[in-house]
C-alpha cells in the first residue's frame, strides 16, 4: 500500500468511527470513500461495520469504481464515482444512514428546503442564512447505475447541490477533505433534525 493510499485509508477509518459514535451508520450501513491524486478511489468494502473498520476493510478502485484487488467494494460505489466525476473538488464522499435523514426523506415527496438556518454556512459559498440549501430526494433503487444516472441528471441541472437524500435510506454529501465532508454531515443532520422537530410542533 503506497503512502497516499495509507493516509486516505486512515482518514476513512477515523471518519467511520466518528460517524458510528454519533449513531449515523448503524449495523453495516453506509459507505465512505476518498479520491487519490491519481484518480484512484479508496472505498469501504461491502458489509463492514463503519465503526470497526480496519486497514483491510478499505480497498482501492480505479476511477470508474472497479476494484483493483479483486475484493468487492460497496454496492453503491457508482454513486461515489458519479460525485467525483461531477465535482472535481470533491475529495471525500460520505454516505451515512442517520435516523433524521431516513425519516425526513419519507415525509417529503419532493426536495427538502433548508431555509433560515445559520448552520448552512458550514458549506463553502454560503455566507448567510438567507441563502439556504435545497436537498433533492431520490427514490431508493436497487439498480445503482440507474440511480446514479438520475442523480447526475439532477446535478447537471443544479450544480449547487451540496448533498442529497435517498428515500428511506440515508444521505450523501462530500467535501474537499475528510474534515470538510464530516462537517457537512454534521450540519445537514442537525438541520434535518430541526425540520423533524418543526413537523412535531406544527402538528394541529
Amino acid at each position: 500500500m503506497d503512502s497516499e493510499l495509507r493516509q486516505r485509508t486512515a482518514e476513512l477509518i477515523e471518519a467511520g468511527r466518528w460517524l458510528s459514535e454519533r449513531g449515523l451508520v448503524p449495523a453495516t450501513s453506509g459507505n465512505l470513500s476518498a479520491r487519490l491524486s491519481d484518480g484512484r478511489i479508496a472505498i469501504t468494502v461491502s458489509g463492514r461495520h463503519k465503526g470497526q473498520l480496519r486497514e483491510e476493510d478499505i480497498l482501492c478502485a480505479d476511477a470508474a469504481g472497479a476494484s483493483l484487488d479483486q475484493r468487492r467494494p460497496s454496492a453503491e460505489t457508482l454513486l461515489h464515482v458519479q460525485i467525483y466525476q461531477r465535482f472535481p473538488d470533491a475529495r471525500v464522499v460520505l454516505h451515512p444512514h442517520s435516523l433524521n435523514a431516513t425519516v425526513l426523506s419519507r415525509l417529503h415527496a419532493g426536495p427538502v428546503y433548508l431555509e433560515g438556518y445559520e448552520l448552512a454556512k458550514a458549506f463553502p459559498g454560503i455566507d448567510t442564512h438567507e441563502m439556504g440549501l435545497t436537498v433533492p430526494v431520490f427514490d431508493n433503487d436497487q439498480d445503482i447505475q440507474r440511480l446514479a444516472r438520475k442523480v447526475d441528471r439532477h446535478m447537471q441541472s443544479d450544480p449547487s447541490v451540496r448533498g442529497y437524500l435517498i428515500r428511506g435510506h440515508g444521505f450523501y454529501t462530500w467535501g474537499d477533505s475528510a474534515a470538510a465532508a464530516l462537517r457537512h454531515v454534521e450540519a445537514l443532520d442537525f438541520m434535518f433534525a430541526c425540520e423533524l422537530k418543526l413537523y412535531e410542533v406544527r402538528k394541529p
